[in-house]
């Protein structure tokens, strides 16, 4: 898989966001930082391309990190066309430790899969132009799908907050069984985590290759 040379970057804000911990069921509780997923997932809703994937290799928190408490009703069961709920039957109270005022820049290498058709330089020349002009495939999320984010390009004067520590075990991505043709089964998804530290503001993210575990970003397997 040929990676590119430069890291791409945009910019991503929203006034709330929720990268909630998998160890946290009923209560929803935020990591304090964009996780990786998270992160590629926005690349994706940008451009997205089955020819092409996305690396995430830095997350720049540009905010100070602030928790905000939210109580919302929801129902403890999933409606279905074989079986129907009554809302006020099945209404519980759930709380969410959300993120607020949140911003963050991403920075990424885009790879190619070997049925890739063009050049490197095109697919890159697109994703700017779509971080430039607004364009996306769906509206980028922070962690909840009501938590819509805006994005656009980077401002290079604008530093990340002044803050480092260690964040734990962290999760870096879902991974899912793929058939004959490579794609993603229905079939339940094995969760990989990564010891996360945040220096000066930012959140280095280790590549990982099947086999061989984790290794520092920008290094060949």
């Amino acid at each position: 898989m040929k990676v590119s040379n430069e890291l791409l970057e945009v910019r991503v804000a929203a006034a709330f966001a929720c990268f909630t911990r998998p160890e946290s069921k009923a209560e929803r509780v935020s990591y304090p930082v964009m996780t990786p997923s998270s992160a590629r997932g926005v690349l994706e809703a940008i451009y997205w391309h089955p020819q092409i994937s996305w690396q995430v290799e830095e997350i720049w928190v540009l905010k100070p990190i602030r928790y905000y408490s939210i109580v919302r009703n929801e129902v403890t069961k999933l409606a279905s066309p074989a079986s129907r709920i009554v809302a006020d039957d099945e209404r519980a109270q759930r709380h969410t430790l959300a993120l607020r005022d949140v911003a963050y820049r991403i920075r990424a290498r885009l790879a190619l899969k070997p049925e890739a058709r063009h050049a490197m330089p095109a697919y890159i020349d697109m994703f700017e132009r779509r971080v430039v002009t607004g364009q996306c495939f769906a509206t980028p999320y922070l962690g909840c799908r009501e938590f819509s984010a805006a994005f656009g390009p980077v401002d290079p004067d604008e530093p990340a907050i002044d803050r480092s520590d260690n964040l734990g075990r962290m999760l870096h991505d879902l991974i899912y069984e793929v058939d004959g043709n490579g794609r993603a089964t229905s079939g339940k998804a094995t969760p990989r985590f990564f010891s996360a530290r945040l220096e000066d503001g930012i959140l280095r993210v280790p590549l990982f290759n099947e086999g061989r575990g984790y290794y520092a970003a920008g290094k060949s397997a």
